[in-house]
């Protein structure tokens, strides 16, 4: 999953994980048979729609609509495959970055801001979220609606619900979805949007549609595909129940000092941007009024690279997507829609390919540190184990993996 929602979608798949884990590791002392999934999948397609459409009906749902949602449903293997093999971010801040925040997508956010000047005038009145956040995340979603994905909606989260791999996650979407149809807001046969069930211009998912959904055009309707102005206000109301607190900063470049508690820096709490400051650390723009806010200095590339104080709003751009380069790329693209000029990339030192990145975490592993998935991305788990070894090492730990590092592990 990549898009809304995602920080609860993978809570429940941690938690469903974590509860199979422990049924196997129970079954495997006590010989006994492991429980079946909680909630239904699998079997006769036939047979789980009628599942499917009992539970719709028991929320409120008509019958007759139930029917009309699921009437053709499929199996869509192309959507199993996607699922098997989600794309990663393997590549640098910078490598990414620079392709996601490109001038063109800046110019057309630039003219959609003033295009919308209104709708984001409501957005920021009644949500508190600004225009070049809300523009921000639309251009990187779907390149401001031209990017929606062409999987039917419907198959995708029946498909999804059906396999047995996550159906927690699903089946609340594929029973929202059929909601959608009872207000007039999905299409069984027509409406498409990304392999996992996420749609329109801002790529979100049924339940979350359903939740803040916002009719911005005054249609009567909530068409997030169609209409800019209903994606907009959605986003923003979004925005918002994620946390995000108005007038403050998400994300700001700074520059670093030659001497740095290095092992202090990534995203861990403890420290305030005041406290930044006080050891050299320079915003770019100057602006040093959130001082009393806590602020974690992020290095996307090591100390050498692009340094950034993070605040609190950054966490709702974590909860958007989790990955580290998507919510940093983000948040910068904002900046400078905001009017923030480039950012100063310094001089990084090279990092590993995949393969090094692989034998790195390996060796981290066989260390005794939790890394997760040995995937060659360098995301959280392994920045933390990396940092401790550089610690331990003598060197400065800014958790960016090189090949001079790996050697001296």
């Amino acid at each position: 999953m990549t898009r809304t929602a995602r920080r609860a979608l993978a809570s429940v798949a941690l938690l469903a994980l974590t509860a199979s884990a422990a049924a196997a590791q129970t079954a495997a002392s006590t010989g006994a048979k492991t429980a079946s999934p909680a909630v239904a999948c699998g079997g006769d397609l036939a047979t789980f729609l009628q599942g499917v459409k009992a539970e719709a009906v028991a929320k409120g749902v008509p019958a007759d609509v139930a029917d009309r949602a699921l009437a053709g449903a499929a199996i869509n293997e192309k959507v199993l495959s996607r699922d098997r093999t989600q794309g990663v971010f393997k590549q640098t801040f910078t490598e990414f970055s620079k392709r996601t925040v490109s001038k063109s997508r800046l110019d057309i956010g630039q003219q959609k801001m003033k295009e919308y000047a209104d709708v984001f005038a409501r957005a920021e009145k009644e949500f508190g979220v600004p225009a070049p956040v809300i523009t921000a995340f639309w251009a990187m979603e779907t390149d401001f609606g031209a990017v929606q994905g062409d999987f039917n909606t419907r198959d995708a989260l029946v498909t999804l619900s059906h396999d047995c791999r996550r159906p927690e996650m699903f089946r609340p979407q594929l029973i929202a979805a059929i909601e959608m149809v009872q207000h007039g807001d999905l299409d069984p046969a027509t409406t498409t949007g990304a392999w996992a069930g996420e749609i329109g211009q801002v790529q979100m998912l049924p339940e979350d549609i359903i939740a803040y959904g916002v009719d911005g055009d005054g249609d009567g309707h909530v068409n997030l595909k169609k209409s800019s102005p209903d994606a907009i206000l959605t986003a923003a109301k979004f925005i918002q129940s994620l946390g995000y607190k108005a007038g403050q900063p998400v994300i700001q470049e700074v520059s670093v000092p030659e001497q740095l508690p290095w092992e202090k820096t990534g995203l861990q709490p403890g420290m305030k941007a005041s406290d930044w400051f006080a050891l050299g650390v320079k915003p770019r723009n100057g602006d040093t009024a959130f001082g009393n806010l806590e602020a974690s200095l992020v290095l996307p590339q090591g100390r050498k690279g692009v340094a950034f104080l993070t605040y609190p709003n950054f966490n709702v751009y974590l909860e958007w997507n989790q990955s580290f380069i998507y919510t940093t790329s983000a948040a910068y693209f904002a900046t400078r829609l905001g009017g923030a000029p480039t950012y100063e990339g310094g001089n990084p030192e090279p990092g590993l390919d995949d393969t090094g990145m692989k034998a790195l975490q390996s060796k981290l592993q066989t260390l005794g540190h939790d890394v997760g998935k040995i995937d060659g991305i360098l995301g959280s788990g392994t920045r933390a184990a990396l940092q401790k070894e550089q610690l331990r090492l003598g060197r400065p730990a800014d958790g960016w993996a090189t090949l001079e590092l790996l050697n001296a592990l």
